[in-house]
């Protein structure tokens, strides 16, 4: 079992540090990329520290762990070359730097050469369509390769050489680069100096500067505002805002104050369903006065029947209504059903059928 050093743990104690008390399990990532920083790859000791220092089970840690592919669960080479292999790439090659690559080094999939140096991987998608085919070293872009190419970059990590990617920082081997995914800065000299974006990525920003197109009130000296200077500009825009609205308009008049009738409100037709309304509406007499007009009663409807008499009402139905017995469907007659019978029966026999037919086709009939 891995026993982890005394500088992983102080590490481990300054990541936990970033997040809330009650929401340290937040640290989990970047707690699996320090053991693997440590290790090359996140072992059943790295599943367990990550559960002993932040009071989780190895189920919930190693669920986590399975899930993201950057986590590997078996040892891993220096050098992490993933080549892209989906649509784009493969249009233009990356299948073929792929097997080119396997096909030199003796390895497939996920596997890692006899001398540890690299370990190879065919990626979905490397999210640098318009570098492809693109291949990364510890996820640090070479982009545009071709399968001579990619050789000749493998064989100098296998001799010890770090070329420099096409766009980033210098290499670093898979382990520097766990420290780094962890939240440390890479503490080699001039580490991240080296490498620029590359022309494709540049290209919006040429077309902007050809067309003079720009930002609306953009000014690129303007300093970045602290966030003291920040809240405050927000307070004044808020109370600029504020300031700035229409005053309210008087509360409109009630309709008792102007017609002196203390009835209740009722609700406009248009606010009530059409049943309603319709009902409440139709043929308005002398002796029935309009629902929604002020001051007056809406009318209520008449009084329920007594119990006794739903009782009565509900008996009679239930006389004149007997339910169907078990055997057959209600409305039938067992008259009529024997009487068919009998019929198809003697029918069978006059054609010379023999009892058992008969009877089968009655049954039928």
């Amino acid at each position: 079992m891995t026993v982890f050093t005394e500088e992983t743990r102080e590490r481990a104690r300054v990541i936990i540090a970033r997040y809330p008390a009650d929401r340290s399990r937040s640290a989990l990532l970047p707690l699996l990329h320090l053991v693997q920083s440590e290790e090359g790859y996140v072992s059943p000791a790295g599943v367990e520290f990550c559960a002993e220092v932040l009071g989780l089970n190895k189920a919930q840690v190693g669920a986590v762990a399975t899930f993201y592919t950057m986590y590997k669960r078996k040892p891993t080479g220096d050098y992490l070359v993933s080549v892209c292999t989906n649509t784009m790439c493969n249009v233009l090659g990356g299948q073929e730097v792929y097997d080119t690559l396997a096909e030199h080094l003796g390895v497939g999939h996920d596997e890692t050469t006899a001398d540890g140096k690299v370990t190879l991987e065919h990626a979905e998608c490397l999210a640098a369509c318009d570098y492809g085919p693109v291949m990364t070293v510890n996820y640090d872009f070479f982009d545009n390769v071709d399968p001579q190419g990619a050789l000749g970059v493998v064989e100098e990590l296998r001799a010890g050489g770090r070329p420099m990617p096409t766009r980033g920082a210098r290499l670093c081997t898979l382990k520097e680069m766990a420290v780094q995914l962890a939240g440390f800065a890479d503490e080699r000299d001039g580490a991240v100096g080296d490498g620029g974006p590359g022309e494709p990525t540049l290209r919006g920003l040429r077309l902007a500067e050809q067309h003079g197109i720009s930002v609306p009130g953009f000014d690129p000296n303007t300093p970045i505002r602290s966030k003291a200077e920040a809240d405050k500009a927000a307070a004044e825009a808020k109370a600029r805002a504020e300031a700035a609205k229409p005053t309210p308009a008087a509360e409109p008049v009630k309709p008792e104050a102007a017609t002196g009738s203390t009835a209740p409100d009722v609700k406009a037709p248009d606010d009530k369903s059409p049943q309603v309304r319709t009902a409440e509406t139709r043929q308005p007499d002398a002796s029935t006065a309009v629902a929604d007009a002020p001051g007056t009663k809406v009318p209520t409807d008449t009084t329920a029947p007594a119990p006794r008499d739903a009782q009565a009402a509900e008996s009679a139905g239930a006389a004149a209504n007997p339910p169907a017995g078990d055997g057959k469907p209600a409305g039938d007659e067992a008259g009529a059903q024997q009487r068919n019978l009998k019929e198809a029966e003697a029918g069978a026999g006059a054609n010379g059928a023999g009892p058992a037919v008969a009877s089968e086709t009655g049954v039928q009939k």
